[in-house]
């Protein structure tokens, strides 16, 4: 963001948006924001020029703050050209032509007034500001009212079909994501300073069963200056650990600490899944919403919608997000290992992951986490999906304090740190209580710490009408009694993170995505593409388990069907050479009748050639027929209905061909008689071959 300059008592703040595309600023315009009845209100000048920003939108403040403007609560908007106050928030549905004439006749307007004066009065400004919003709003309000039946009438079946889209796509998923889950094997990772935790789960029925579980502890001289200064020793042993609980898969789920992490719940105003991405993708939603120190291009976002409420329209959202560095870090670790980051969630919420899937505990909606460590230490409470998390301050010197206490209730320093300790929880309950009206009865502890048990006391001793108690998140697993040794611990609070992050073998495919917003946190740059990577491995080995399913199943069909066939027709079998001899005489017969039936055609066809003309045609055969000398035999005749007679047939000799013409041509129903072609006939089925006749062709022209 750029220079801020403040005015109106430090209340307004006036700044040039720092939005960029293709490298260039979206807008120079200066823009105003300020806070009024708890909404941040933001609005732009219109103007490059600063000085005549700062008039405008000073005037913008008063007229707000007087309750001269009829805004829309949560409004943000930035014109790059032009005026535009809060109030544009009502023409967004305004046609385009009729808003560009109004904006011309504001640019107009100023034009003037900097030809005329360069001071413009107060008056003269109110009534421009109130022409612009009064023309907006009669404009929206006639728009509104003649494109209501329009839309209801086009939009009624799109909607329809839409939503029944929408709710298939969603059913798909949702079956396609729990079809996965039994396939997708995840192992969880924790970890910290002085120690590497690994588990991995499976599910048989309603129970979970544990694995693989490993604990291996690290030198504390070497991550002294954190983990991430020290990850090729940390890969190092997250390999040894690896190998020592004997895990195959190498697709793993990782947390970072929550001082890492920058988590809140935000309220903006109501926007559909559409909008709501396209407002993220231009970082205008977290610009407004969420105010970070450094640019939300060094940050790896996390957003889930908790609700929405159609009455105010409003919507709450969770935010998480983590520096890249610290994302990079934690997955170049893991990544040395030879193992595959596929998750990187954030320890308060594993935590939370765990204690929900311990199915045995009552009333958990009247529960906290609390983590007490050497790293960190924080209350954790969960309200209708939307997280509630107190950090407890501790010195370096009072994380000490706790970790060397022995029990000894004298000890005055220990109890002066766990009394301060219980006043930031007593705090962070009753503002939850007040706030809430709900009541939290239990806090269920998980530590690193080895002497937590001793501690307890002391904290009893502050918490008087809490109950306080370690919480094991071993309990309900079903441990095989190879991992018997691993979990016989006297703090078993140890693994609740990295069963935490086990469990999430179960939303990898993002099946939680429509189930709850805190149990599917990935702060994964990536994270889209490795789902995108999942689904397709699952839908490829789907599809190739039912080919190699379908072949199966046709081979077996097959089989089958041959044993029928082969049953059914045994009897006949036995009668082949009878069946063969049947066919045989059948085929000899058809042959003939064919011969026969092609006789009769060509029969058919002279016949109905002569037919077509029976007058001239019969006359003019019977002419025909009495001019063949004795010597000239017919073997086709043609007559194309009309003049035209074509005589093919053999001759002893030439002389016989011309006797023959000769006598055509002395007929008078025959025009003309010529020799159309003549020739010797070679093949075997010739007639004329035996006695050496010739064939000839004539050309009759008949007088019509």
């Amino acid at each position: 963001m750029s220079n801020i300059i403040s005015t109106k008592d430090g209340r307004l703040h006036i700044y040039v948006r720092q939005d960029k595309y293709k490298g260039k600023l979206k807008s120079e315009n200066w823009v105003g924001r300020t806070f009024h009845k708890g909404k941040q209100k933001v609005v732009s000048s219109g103007t490059t020029d600063l000085e005549e920003a700062k008039k405008i939108l000073e005037q913008w403040y008063d007229d707000l703050i007087s309750g001269k403007l009829d805004v829309n609560e949560n409004s943000d908007k930035d014109s790059n050209n032009d005026i535009n106050l809060e109030q544009d928030v009502e023409t967004s549905n305004i046609n385009d032509d009729q808003v560009s004439n109004i904006k011309q006749e504001i640019t107009k307007e100023n034009q003037l007034q900097n030809n005329t004066s360069s001071k413009i009065p107060e008056e003269k400004k109110k009534k421009l500001f109130n022409f612009d919003l009064s023309s907006l709003k009669n404009l929206s309000s006639l728009k509104d009212k003649l494109s209501f039946k329009k839309d209801n009438l086009e939009n009624k079946n799109d909607k329809k079909d839409k939503n029944n889209l929408s709710k298939f796509k969603k059913l798909f998923s949702e079956k396609i994501s729990k079809a996965n889950v039994a396939g997708e094997e995840i192992a969880g990772i924790d970890i910290g300073e002085d120690s590497i935790k690994i588990a991995q789960l499976s599910k048989k029925e309603n129970d979970w069963i544990l694995e693989k579980i490993s604990l291996r502890l690290l030198d504390k001289n070497k991550t002294a200056d954190g983990v991430i200064n020290a990850k090729d020793y940390v890969s190092e042993e997250l390999k040894l650990g690896m190998a020592n609980a004997k895990v195959s898969t190498t697709n793993v789920a990782i947390s970072i600490p929550v001082t890492s992490a920058i988590i809140r719940v935000v309220t903006s105003p109501l926007m559909s899944d559409d909008e709501l991405q396209k407002a993220i993708e231009t970082d205008s939603l977290w610009e407004n919403l969420v105010q970070l120190t450094d640019d939300l291009n060094e940050y790896s976002i996390f957003h889930q919608v908790i609700s929405r409420n159609n009455k105010t329209n409003t919507m709450e959202i969770l935010f998480v997000a983590s520096k890249l560095s610290d994302v990079n870090a934690y997955s170049s670790i893991v990544k040395k290992a030879g193992l595959n980051p596929v998750i990187l969630d954030v320890k308060c919420f594993t935590l939370k992951n765990a204690f929900d899937n311990s199915f045995k505990i009552e009333n958990k909606a009247n529960n906290a986490l609390l983590e007490i460590g050497s790293e960190d230490n924080y209350l954790i409470i969960v309200h209708d999906n939307i997280p509630i998390i107190t950090d407890i301050f501790l010195r370096p010197n009072e994380k000490d304090l706790l970790g060397q206490f022995d029990g000894n209730i004298q000890n005055t320093d220990t109890e002066s740190v766990v009394r301060r300790y219980c006043m930031q929880l007593k705090q962070a309950l009753s503002d939850y209580e007040s706030k809430y009206s709900s009541k939290i009865n239990n806090i269920k502890i998980v530590s690193s710490l080895g002497n937590i048990e001793e501690l307890i006391p002391l904290f009893k001793k502050n918490l008087l009408n809490t109950g306080l108690q370690v919480f094991d998140p071993l309990n309900e697993l079903q441990i095989p009694a190879y991992n018997q040794e691993k979990t016989n611990l006297r703090n078993r609070s140890i693994y609740t993170s990295v069963l935490g992050l086990a469990y999430r073998k179960l939303d990898v495919f993002g099946y939680y995505k429509f189930v709850t917003a805190v149990k599917n946190i990935n702060l994964l740059p990536n994270r889209e593409a490795l789902k995108r990577q999942s689904k397709l491995k699952f839908l490829s080995g789907f599809a190739m388990k039912g080919l190699v399913g379908g072949i199966a199943a046709l081979y077996l069909f097959l089989i089958g069907f041959s044993f029928f066939q082969i049953s059914s027709n045994k009897g006949k079998l036995a009668n082949e050479n009878n069946i063969l001899q049947e066919f045989n005489l059948v085929s000899a017969e058809h042959k003939k009748l064919s011969k026969t039936v092609s006789d009769m055609q060509k029969a058919l066809k002279l016949g109905g050639m002569v037919n077509s003309n029976q007058t001239v045609s019969y006359r003019a055969l019977a002419q025909i027929t009495r001019s063949v000398p004795q010597r000239v035999q017919f073997t086709d005749l043609n007559y194309n209905g009309k003049n035209q007679v074509i005589i093919t047939g053999l001759a002893f000799s030439d002389q016989d061909i011309i006797n023959f013409i000769a006598n055509l041509n002395g007929k008078d129903l025959i025009d003309q008689a010529s020799l159309k072609a003549m020739n010797v006939p070679k093949g075997k089925n010739d007639l004329q071959s035996a006695n050496n006749k010739k064939g000839f062709t004539i050309l009759c022209k008949l007088k019509i």
